[in-house]
């Protein structure tokens, strides 16, 4: 077992520093978006499925309580939250649609939609994008290889990496990151 647990941290490393060396200036420019989005007083809306969707209810909570510092909260929400709302339109619509339609109620011009697929294929996060592009949000995906994601986010953060595991540790790593940068902006800190 021992040998197959320093793998694992190996390879969460390994993959880890790559992700940060090749991405410095985009992850930096991620940091001075969120800033503006905050300031201008609009808000982040986060989506993904499964672990993605966890990220995205862990990614939300650090923005509105905080994160590394005493500060006022800044508006941030999971849409993969309220099971009222997914299941609704998940029955009388489609599944493909349960975050497209949160964005169209929730989403404002201005605002940032930040959609989580590790494929980069995930038909909801997609459409959800899309529509947020639509609507004039920012948009910033987090992916794997990039997936179709990459091709319709304003911003896209890609982690090279064949396992979902590591792409998913890249995810919150990067995440953790944002909101250091974007508190440290807003807050001088």
């Amino acid at each position: 077992m021992k040998p197959i647990i320093l793998e694992s941290l190996e390879q969460s490393i390994k993959i880890k520093q790559q992700f940060i060396h090749d991405n410095l200036d985009r992850i930096a420019r991620g940091g001075e978006l969120l800033e503006k989005i905050f300031s201008r007083g609009n808000k982040l809306l986060i989506f993904g499925n499964g672990g993605s969707a966890a990220d995205a209810q862990h990614i939300a909570a650090e923005f509105i309580n905080r994160f590394q510092m005493e500060r006022p909260p800044l508006a941030a929400l999971s849409l993969a939250c309220d099971t009222s709302v997914l299941t609704s339109i998940g029955n009388d619509y489609s599944f493909d649609d349960i975050f497209a339609k949160q964005v169209k109620a929730l989403g404002k011009e201005g605002d940032m939609a930040l959609g989580i697929s590790t494929s980069g294929n995930s038909p909801n996060v997609v459409k959800a994008m899309k529509t947020a592009g639509q609507m004039g949000l920012e948009t910033m995906g987090f992916t794997g290889k990039g997936g179709e994601l990459k091709q319709i986010a304003d911003t896209t953060f890609c982690v090279e990496a064949a396992s979902t595991a590591r792409i998913q540790e890249c995810h919150i790593l990067l995440a953790h990151i944002l909101c250091d940068l974007a508190e440290r902006r807003l807050f001088n800190g």
